[in-house]
C-alpha cells in the first residue's frame, strides 16, 4: 500500500517496534522510526498519515526526568484533533488516555504482568479495528501502572480481571492497547531480566523460551491482521471512515 507512511514513537531502546513494526511493513506502510529522548519530534502530520507510540520504563507523569513527554502527549492530542489514526500500546496507550482527558495511577492490584488474554467488551463486536479480534485474545502484559479512568468520549473495548480499562478508541481512529503485542521472546526475557520485581509475579512457566515462542506465534495469528487493519485505516481518507467496507469484519 505505497504512500502510507507512519510516525513509530519509540520512548524505550527496550521496546524496538519488533513484530508490530514488521507487520506494518508487510501491509505496505513505511516507517519512521523516532526516539525522543534523542530526537525531535515533529509538530505534525503533514509528512505522515498515522502514528504508533510504543511502550517505556517511564511513568507517563515523569516529565522532570523524561522533558519529552509533554510533548508526545500533545502530540496525541494533535493527533486525535485532526484525526489522524493511533495505535497507542502500553505506555503509549496510558499517554493517549492522560493526552484526552482520562487518568493513570499505579496498578492497585500490583503489577500484570505474563502470558494473558483480555475479554473483549460487547461495544468492540462492531469496532471495525477490533471486531474480528477473539473474544478473549493472547496479549503480552508488563506493567504497573493502570489507566484508572478513560477519556470522556472514550469507547471501552477490553478489559482484564487486574485492569478494567485493557483497550480503548477515543474518536473513531485512535486506540489504546494497556498490553503488548510487538514483543518477541527476546525482549521479553530482557524485560525479565531487568524487572525482577515485576518478573516475579508472572504464573510459573510462562518465562521459558520455549513457552514464549509457542505463545508469540499464536499472538501473530490473532495482531498481524490487526495491523494490517490499521494501515487500511490510515490509508482511507477521514471522510470514508464512517463506513466500515475499508476494514472487512470477517
Amino acid at each position: 500500500m505505497g504512500g502510507v507512511r507512519i510516525l513509530v514513537v519509540q520512548p524505550s531502546k527496550l521496546d524496538p517496534p519488533g513484530e508490530l513494526g514488521e507487520w506494518l511493513l508487510a501491509a505496505g506502510a513505511e516507517l519512521d522510526v523516532v526516539l525522543p529522548a534523542e530526537q525531535e519530534l515533529p509538530a505534525g502530520f503533514d509528512d505522515h498519515q498515522g502514528v504508533v507510540v510504543l511502550g517505556g520504563e517511564m511513568g507517563v507523569y515523569d516529565d522532570a526526568e523524561h522533558p519529552w513527554l509533554a510533548g508526545l502527549r500533545a502530540l496525541l492530542s494533535k493527533a486525535v484533533g485532526e484525526r489522524v489514526p493511533v495505535l497507542a500500546v502500553c505506555l503509549g496507550a496510558q499517554l493517549l488516555a492522560v493526552a484526552t482527558g482520562g487518568q493513570v495511577r499505579p496498578a492497585r492490584k500490583g503489577p500484570e504482568a505474563g502470558t494473558l488474554l483480555v475479554a473483549k467488551r460487547d461495544a468492540a463486536a462492531e469496532d471495525p479495528l477490533l471486531g474480528p479480534v477473539p473474544l478473549t485474545p493472547d496479549v503480552l502484559q508488563f506493567h504497573t501502572d493502570e489507566i484508572s479512568s478513560l477519556p470522556p468520549s472514550a469507547q471501552l473495548l477490553a478489559s482484564s480481571p487486574k485492569c478494567d480499562n485493557q483497550a480503548f478508541r477515543v474518536g473513531d481512529c485512535a486506540y489504546g492497547l494497556q498490553f503488548h503485542i510487538e514483543t518477541t521472546p527476546d525482549i521479553v526475557l530482557e524485560w525479565a531480566r531487568l524487572s525482577p520485581e515485576v518478573a516475579e509475579t508472572v504464573r510459573p512457566g510462562q518465562l521459558e523460551v520455549e513457552h514464549l515462542r509457542e505463545f508469540h506465534a499464536d499472538l501473530a495469528e490473532t495482531w498481524q491482521p490487526v495491523a494490517e487493519r490499521f494501515v487500511r485505516l490510515v490509508a482511507t481518507p477521514p471522510e470514508e471512515r464512517t463506513t466500515s467496507r475499508f476494514l472487512p469484519l470477517a
